[in-house]
């Protein structure tokens, strides 16, 4: 037969407690239970008819019972819990970027989230991946800048995005520059089968070369529309070729062309310019080509018309580029640049 439990017997300030637990709004769940055991224990319920009331087990009932009558109040406090020991701290993230600014060992070029474990020797994989997400950083990304060495390049810069900015009136800034050799590659493509009934779009990787093509292109910096044109090289003739059509297309413009410092674009004697007093030539700066933002629309070229594409012929890679260029016209807009400033000091060297 169970042993009858204790009598409570309440002081009346700790049953004036306990009820305010009971009328707090937003008292913890935890010790409104607590309060209601401990005031119908007093009131001479037992064990099992209070865990009636509160649906469940008389051994619950029984330890705060048990408690309060032993501790009072500070019974009924929830224990310390320390948890589970930490594994890692902030030391182990000191230690991993301290680690990443050591030369990877003898034999690795990079290093990888399994490398830096095994140098670190006490930290998992896992871990080193979780310090990594935390701190935003990517071992597979690697960064790149250019340095322009050119003396000029100040004021070089500054024509170029002024004209951006603020081009003259009545006329037409054009971004110029060529894509050459652009591979006509033959794939094939279509859906593969697999033995278990999926089926996968895509293409061999095998392919068959037919050919290249040079794509000479003009970005309309106001509108974001091109005029392209398509030659088998990439002389000074193919460039003053394309220019005749371009300025073709700008009747009574003035015409102010961004270009790079490649050699077709520059020759030491020439007289097209003379013979077109409406185009003038702003060449950027050495190494900063990038300031060209027809080299955008190239990359977009690449990634919308010929990524995965494939060619039977140069032809058929000059209908498809004209076809891009056709249905980007239709809806372009001019590019919106965005600088980021970067710290000097954020600058991996």
């Amino acid at each position: 037969m169970a042993r009858p439990a204790s009598p409570i017997h309440l002081t009346d300030t700790e049953r004036a407690q306990l009820e305010s637990w009971l009328k707090q709004p937003k008292g913890q769940a935890r010790y409104v239970e607590r309060a209601r055991i401990i005031l119908w224990a007093a009131d001479g319920l037992t064990n099992q008819a209070i865990a009636e009331r509160l649906d469940t087990r008389t051994a619950r009932i029984s330890k705060w019972r048990v408690r309060f009558d032993q501790e009072r109040l500070a019974g009924l406090a929830d224990d310390f819990r320390p948890g589970r020991v930490r594994t890692y701290d902030e030391t182990t993230r000191e230690r991993l970027l301290a680690q990443l600014d050591q030369a990877p060992p003898k034999g690795y070029a990079l290093w990888t989230g399994p490398l830096l474990a095994q140098v670190l020797g006490d930290v998992s994989t896992h871990q080193v991946w979780r310090e990594l997400r935390r701190l935003g950083i990517s071992l597979a990304r690697r960064r790149s800048w250019g340095v322009s060495t050119d003396p000029e390049f100040a004021q070089k810069a500054a024509d170029i995005v002024g004209l951006y900015l603020s081009p003259p009136d009545n006329a037409r800034v054009l971004a110029v520059d060529e894509k050459p050799c652009i591979q006509a590659l033959e794939r094939q493509q279509g859906w593969l089968r697999l033995p278990s009934g999926q089926a996968l779009g895509g293409y061999q990787h095998d392919y068959t070369r037919h050919g290249t093509s040079t794509l000479f292109a003009a970005l309309d910096v106001a509108s974001g529309q091109v005029q392209a044109g398509h030659y088998a090289r990439r002389r000074r003739r193919e460039f003053l070729d394309f220019m005749k059509e371009v300025v073709a297309a700008h009747p009574g413009r003035e015409i102010h062309v961004v270009l790079d410092n490649l050699n077709p674009h520059k020759p030491k004697h020439d007289h097209w310019l003379g013979r077109h007093p409406q185009v003038r030539f702003y060449y950027t700066p050495t190494h900063a080509s990038r300031l060209n933002q027809v080299e955008v629309w190239f990359s977009i070229l690449s990634r919308a018309a010929r990524r995965g594409a494939s060619f039977r012929s140069v032809r058929e890679l000059r209908k498809a580029i004209d076809a891009f260029v056709s249905a980007h016209n239709q809806t372009a807009a001019p590019f919106e640049w965005t600088k980021v400033k970067v710290h000097p000091k954020n600058l991996a060297i």
